[in-house]
């Protein structure tokens, strides 16, 4: 059996990945937002050049695929003209910041990240996935989003500094936070991190001046679907939606940019509480999911991916369908209940443990509950939803 290619990397737009369907090609925003006029650049390239589709990822940037290698240079051209490239592929490689979406003007979170932005050269060569969280509104929101070294609004209603994995950090004036990041960007790899990859890997013990017995604060409530004091919120399940009909929501409500957050929703900024379901009226209510207790999670399947063997998103739909219904079956479990839909097994949509798997394996799907070895075997997408629907 072939094992599934992991790349060691995300794509970029200065280094973009081969895929099943072409080259993809990864836009990071800065701040979490993209002008008015950058989505609908990016909309009308995705049709033009690409498979006619933009996926929001779990770090907040937008993607393409479906890119020939002869268009490429043309989408280089016309995103530089936009104002959406770097310098180079190293700047760009090291510009994995993930900021709080719901940041406003002058606060600590669109202060601090603007500084980091302007001193993003300064950091040490990090292996291609570490990050960084700026989380500092009044309530830290980011935290089981990825990244390896955070400032963040702790318990005591101050910033702390803290390395991912650690539960503790140190209180850190705004002033200071990126110099502190970019500190602890450079004992981590002088310190030997880039062998272990990720700040929760590596084991070495904290410098001193990095240690600390103050904790981040409660969770900030969820950004639900719905108006917002700085726009309106839009669901995207699966984070994927038509590159058509995003042009058509900008322009209809009036958008003057899009925040883009790692929980597949986007924010139309600047607009009143009219906006309708201008995305895609007819998928499932992933928040009435939640609601029911269920989340629901796909990778991009076939034919998108060269790994995957199966359609991962019609089958999820299905299921997400059943879960706000209350018709999905599944072993006891407290709290919320996950569902992991798989075109192969690399698992990328949700490598943590699920209450439900569903695995791509030679055109069929293979289910099991949590950790345990499959139930079943061989299933079409028919025989998976029999065995799931339990009323």
């Amino acid at each position: 059996m072939m094992l599934p290619r992991i790349h060691g990397r995300c794509p970029g737009a200065l280094r973009p990945m081969m895929s099943g369907d072409g080259l993809v090609l990864r836009l990071r925003p800065r701040l979490a937002r993209f002008t008015r006029d950058q989505v609908l650049g990016i909309c009308d390239a995705a049709q033009r050049h690409g498979a006619g589709v933009i996926d929001i990822t779990s770090r907040a940037n937008l993607q393409l695929r479906g890119i020939a290698d002869a268009d490429w240079p043309v989408l280089l051209a016309r995103f530089g003209d936009g104002g959406l490239l770097d310098e180079s592929a190293d700047i760009e490689s090291r510009r994995n910041v993930l900021v709080t979406p719901d940041w406003m003007p002058g606060d600590d979170s669109a202060r601090i990240a603007t500084d980091l932005l302007e001193r993003i050269v300064d950091l040490p060569p990090l292996p291609a996935k570490v990050g960084f969280a700026i989380d500092a509104g009044p309530a830290p929101n980011l935290l089981r989003d990825s990244a390896d070294f955070r400032i963040e609004r702790g318990a005591h209603g101050g910033l702390i500094l803290r390395a991912d994995g650690r539960p503790h950090g140190v209180p850190v004036d705004a002033g200071q936070a990126v110099e502190g990041l970019i500190a602890l960007a450079r004992w981590f790899v002088d310190s030997g991190g880039s062998v272990a990859g990720r700040m929760a890997r590596h084991r070495a013990p904290l410098p001193e001046w990095a240690r600390g017995d103050a904790l981040p604060g409660a969770p900030g409530p969820a950004l639900r679907t719905g108006a917002h004091p700085l726009g309106f919120v839009c669901g995207l399940p699966f984070g994927q939606v038509e590159a058509a009909r995003l042009a058509r929501a900008v322009l209809a409500c009036g958008a003057t940019a899009l925040r883009i957050t790692p929980w597949r929703r986007v924010l139309f900024e600047g607009v009143g509480d009219k906006v309708p379901s201008l995305l895609d009226p007819d998928v499932p209510d992933f928040d009435a999911v939640a609601a029911a207790g269920w989340r629901v999670e796909a990778c991009t399947g076939a034919p998108f991916c060269p790994q995957a063997s199966v359609d991962t998103r019609a089958l999820a739909f299905r299921l997400m369908r059943l879960a706000q219904r209350g018709m999905l079956q599944a072993p006891s479990s407290a709290g919320q209940r996950v569902v992991h839909v798989s075109g192969c097994a690399k698992a990328c949509a949700y490598p943590q443990p699920a209450t439900i798997n569903v695995m791509g394996h030679a055109g069929a799907f293979d289910l099991s509950w949590q950790t345990a070895s499959p139930l079943h075997v061989g299933l079409s997408a028919d025989a998976v939803v029999s065995h799931l629907e339990c009323c």
